[in-house]
């Protein structure tokens, strides 16, 4: 998973208003300078590099090496300071305790079952100071339902691809199959595929097992993206 997806991800993840995500956090955390911050999920880091810009001190965790490879580029490039661990949101470690932890873009979305859901919640909870705070986004049940109109189509002068779906078997999942037209520097088109498995849970489930890993407050915002993305993602702030 996410093996040649890592090459594209940034191009092809263009309109998601980064910017806001980054101002939800400052407006509820305040000064970021010298926290230490879990960007879980990390992707190419997107978001672990200007938080790292601001002063943080940021752990940017990812499954696939793949993507944190671009990340790593990327943070030489725009002289930002991370540290990189290649493990499971469920299984990560911290050598200190954490002021911030972040699961950004649905990547939530990718574990399979309630127990790795709870799980990570659970394991963030321990590692969080006093009063830390957790934030993530989901998709919304809506969310699931609007994947499975597909099949998504995208072309530009660099990629193009094909985006179809399937329900899966679990409750408010889907399978993602993505075909892959990458321009190369001969000019010629490579395909390539990938294969994604996502799921989601009502909400009054995630606040639930935020409350039993024993999180004191629960907030809950569908606009942080803005309009065109109201009712499709979950916004969810934590606080030990």
């Amino acid at each position: 998973m996410y093996n040649r997806f890592a090459q594209v991800y940034d191009e092809l993840m263009a309109d998601i208003p980064y910017e806001n995500y980054l101002a939800w956090v400052v407006h509820e955390v305040g000064n970021l300078k010298g926290k230490q911050l879990l960007d879980l999920g990390c992707g190419t880091g997107t978001l672990s590099i200007p938080f790292a810009h601001m002063g943080a001190h940021v752990t940017a965790v990812d499954l696939s090496q793949e993507m944190l490879d671009q990340a790593s580029e990327k943070a030489q490039q725009e002289q930002a300071e991370l540290n990189f661990d290649c493990v499971s949101m469920t299984d990560f470690a911290t050598d200190e305790p954490v002021d911030v932890a972040i699961i950004a873009i649905d990547s939530l979305n990718y574990l399979q079952h309630a127990e790795e859901v709870q799980q990570t919640f659970e394991r963030i909870f321990s590692v969080l100071q006093n009063e830390g705070h957790l934030f993530f986004d989901v998709h919304s049940l809506a969310k699931i339902e609007a994947y499975l109109q597909g099949p998504f189509i995208y072309e530009d002068e660099e990629v193009a691809y094909m985006w179809s779906t399937e329900a899966g078997e679990e409750g408010h999942s889907v399978y993602h199959d993505i075909t892959f037209f990458l321009k190369n520097e001969d000019e010629r088109y490579e395909r390539f595929e990938e294969h994604h498995y996502q799921r989601t849970f009502p909400l009054e489930k995630y606040i639930q097992w935020l409350k039993q890993a024993g999180f004191t407050t629960v907030t809950v915002e569908d606009s942080i993206f803005g309009e065109d993305h109201f009712g499709l993602r979950h916004f969810i702030h934590a606080k030990k």
